[in-house]
């Protein structure tokens, strides 16, 4: 059992970096409905085509700013959208049969049933919050609110999380009978607390464009605070949605957030568990060469992506460290 959820975890990173891509390429409403059925296959004819171009010509987003578009490039931010929702199906399938299949041989051991419901109830909830960001953007807006975008990445990782922890968990109890559940540490949780602020103001840069005002580095536009910070109203909407802002904390709370994964990382080492410290420290190592390197090349697609797919691997290399230190022969960090 623990292959197929570290299987289901991997779709679930590259449905992260196909939504990435589907962001980063303004693709995310080209798909106007939510048809969680008849939705899995795409136009198959020039007039289906035509028909789903006409739908997306009515929303904000092509009357202000696409006005003009080919059908061939329509076709290209369809595409994007579409696999990214055909993933998420295939995710849902990939996860639903063989938990029916292994509750129907009463194979999945105690405890865990509760567990695994809930990882599958949050599956789908996810394709309710995915339609949920998209519905924002398609009557008032040129691009889906970036509260719930943030939302829907946030939700996409904790399911990452879940899985690959349940995993660990079935994998010691496969190696010993009489394993107990890996148990989330006062410092584990206090490090995914902050990690979980970074991935959040992570998901605000990509849904206001954010990455885009300033390019040089460490600096931003030649000073420490950029100039372009405006008030917008309180403190709390100014730090979620003054894109300079924004910019400004993702960068500089990254080092905060590294500190703290290095930390875990030597605990995990501590406790034994070297792979698990060696794969998140080269992780964070990578993940901060992205960041840097994307906002020097201008926001460059392929660097881009390449932060965000990273950025869901440190979560699964965060999960392995924090469960390794909680599985401690009684050693709790």
């Amino acid at each position: 059992m623990a292959s197929w959820l570290f299987f289901v975890a991997a779709l679930v990173v590259s449905m992260v970096v196909v939504g990435g891509a589907t962001r980063l390429t303004e693709s995310g409403l080209s798909i106007t409905e939510w048809k969680p059925v008849t939705g899995a296959l795409p136009p198959l004819s020039h007039a289906q085509w035509m028909e789903e171009f006409h739908k997306y010509q009515q929303i904000p987003e092509y009357r202000q700013i696409n006005r003009g578009m080919s059908l061939d490039d329509f076709k290209f931010i369809f595409f994007w959208e579409w696999s990214h929702r055909l993933l998420g199906r295939l995710i849902g399938v990939a996860f639903a049969l063989p938990l029916l299949w292994f509750a129907i041989r009463r194979a999945i051991p105690k405890g865990y049933g509760p567990r695994l419901l809930a990882l599958l109830a949050l599956g789908g909830l996810q394709g309710a919050i995915g339609w949920w960001m998209v519905a924002s953007g398609l009557v008032d807006r040129t691009d889906v609110s970036h509260y719930r975008l943030a939302v829907h990445l946030v939700t996409a990782l904790l399911i990452t999380a879940g899985l690959v922890w349940t995993a660990l968990d079935l994998l010691d109890l496969s190696r010993a009978p009489r394993t107990r559940p890996a148990r989330l540490t006062p410092f584990a949780m206090a490090t995914a607390l902050i990690l979980l602020i970074q991935l959040i103001w992570g998901a605000y840069v990509a849904g206001l464009n954010a990455g885009y005002v300033a390019s040089d580095w460490p600096l931003m536009q030649g000073r420490f605070i950029p100039d372009g910070i405006a008030w917008h109203g309180s403190l709390w909407a100014t730090v979620s949605s003054d894109p300079y802002l924004i910019h400004f904390f993702h960068r500089w709370w990254a080092w905060v957030t590294a500190a703290m994964l290095i930390l875990l990382a030597r605990r995990a080492k501590r406790s034994g568990h070297r792979k698990a410290s060696v794969a998140l420290q080269a992780l964070v190592g990578t993940q901060i060469v992205l960041g840097i390197s994307t906002v020097m090349s201008g926001i460059a697609l392929p660097l881009a992506v390449a932060h965000q797919g990273v950025g869901a691997l440190v979560v699964v290399a965060t999960t392995w460290a924090a469960h390794s230190i909680g599985r401690d022969k009684g050693k709790w960090a």
